[in-house]
């Protein structure tokens, strides 16, 4: 079989998603063909040569419909010769692509294919697609008579379940934006984030290159002064064990951007004078509690290092992407992954969660600090709506 193995992988800076956002007057297709565009251009690669595009986007509605990886490409200038689908795994959608991609390679069905994904959150807001529509059939509300809670009580439920306290979750948090000030300071991410063109509001055009989401004076005393943001009487009624924690300090913040990874097989990669900086190794899957909705890492995961023959203690970077804080912290306890390599650059909470464009973030971080440390082997995993995760391993080479 092929080894698949990722050449470049490269990311726009977050903006705030929401009016006023850096990147809010910019049309997710054309942040998608950015990063796009980026890829070919770095690598000297004519574009004609690539397979597909699989792009990953939860909100694909508006803006963001019909198939906005086959419109990023021709936006970017690619030949119209090369197609590309858009998938929906919820927040995993672009690591669920780069899957998607590397098994390709893997089977023999692509040569050269890039895996990617986008959200602008402020042009296209989360539930877009549902207003007015009930997305559940019968069946499904049979089976949950009492509906399914949102993801903010789903983190709720695994702080209370998992014992994790409101200082142990602004601890966290308050890292997250501490790592990822620190990572910018030392130009950590200079080799990852490519400049998307943006208009200031007094006209003038810059280049925007630093994730706005990151608030480099975040402190625990300042995340304990923020009120919990899903308290209900409803759902309080229904689950008197939440000790409302949640806040939106210690969750990721609405974010636009976009990412993408260039994917080949070892053979094509060499056969064009390009260095594989990394492999694919193991990819697994799983589904969990619904209700919970966020705890499908920890089987994935699981499921992951035992397809692999490695042990928790071989990985040498985790990204577990940080939706709410009590994700990676339950993640943690759960397997026993060392805290000092879980999200060593700061996670969602800092950078931001472009939802569809997550996926291939926490892997272009990933190969970036695998590189810069020495590291070999990563871990990537991810929640996802509806109780489900992906994980994937890669080794550096």
């Amino acid at each position: 079989m092929e080894n698949a193995v990722i050449v470049d992988a490269v990311r726009t800076a977050s903006g705030r998603g929401k009016p006023g956002g850096a990147l809010s007057e910019t049309h997710p297709v054309e942040l998608l063909a950015t990063v796009l565009k980026a890829l070919v251009t770095r690598n000297d690669l004519d574009p004609a040569l690539v397979d597909d595009v699989i792009a990953g986007c939860v909100g694909q509605v508006g803006e963001q419909s019909l198939n906005i990886g086959r419109t990023a490409l021709l936006s970017a200038g690619f030949p119209e010769s090369v197609p590309a689908t858009t998938i929906d795994r919820q927040c995993g959608s672009s690591q669920q692509a780069a899957h998607f991609a590397a098994q390709g390679v893997i089977a023999g069905a692509y040569d050269i294919v890039i895996a990617g994904g986008v959200e602008s959150m402020s042009r296209v807001p989360m539930g877009s697609a549902v207003i007015g529509q009930d997305p559940n059939g019968p069946g499904f509300r049979a089976r949950y008579p009492e509906g399914l809670a949102n993801q903010g009580i789903g983190a709720e439920l695994i702080a209370a379940r998992w014992k994790i306290s409101r200082e142990d979750l602004d601890t966290f948090s308050a890292r997250s934006h501490q790592l990822a000030a620190a990572s910018a300071a030392a130009g950590d991410f200079a080799n990852e984030i490519v400049p998307v063109e943006i208009t200031l509001p007094d006209g003038t055009k810059t280049q925007h290159l630093a994730d706005q989401t990151v608030r480099p004076t975040t402190t625990f005393e300042g995340l304990q002064q923020l009120k919990p943001s899903f308290y209900t009487e409803q759902w309080a009624a229904r689950f008197p064990e939440i000790a409302w924690s949640i806040t939106p300090g210690n969750s990721s913040p609405l974010t636009d951007g976009a990412s993408a990874v260039l994917i080949m097989s070892e053979t094509k990669a060499n056969e064009l004078g390009l260095r594989p900086r990394a492999r694919f190794h193991t990819f697994a899957l799983a589904g969990d509690d619904p209700l919970l909705m966020l705890t499908a890492p920890i089987p994935a995961t699981r499921k992951a290092l035992q397809r692999s023959g490695l042990s928790i203690d071989d990985i040498d970077a985790f990204e577990v992407n940080e939706a709410f804080a009590p994700v990676p912290l339950a993640w943690a306890r759960d397997t026993g992954a060392d805290p000092a390599r879980l999200n060593p650059r700061g996670g969602a909470i800092a950078l931001g969660h472009a939802l569809g464009g997550s996926g291939t973030r926490l892997l272009t971080t990933m190969v970036n600090y695998l590189e810069a440390t020495g590291g070999r082997y990563g871990l990537q995993t991810m929640c996802e709506g509806g109780g489900m995760a992906n994980a994937t391993i890669i080794e550096r080479l």
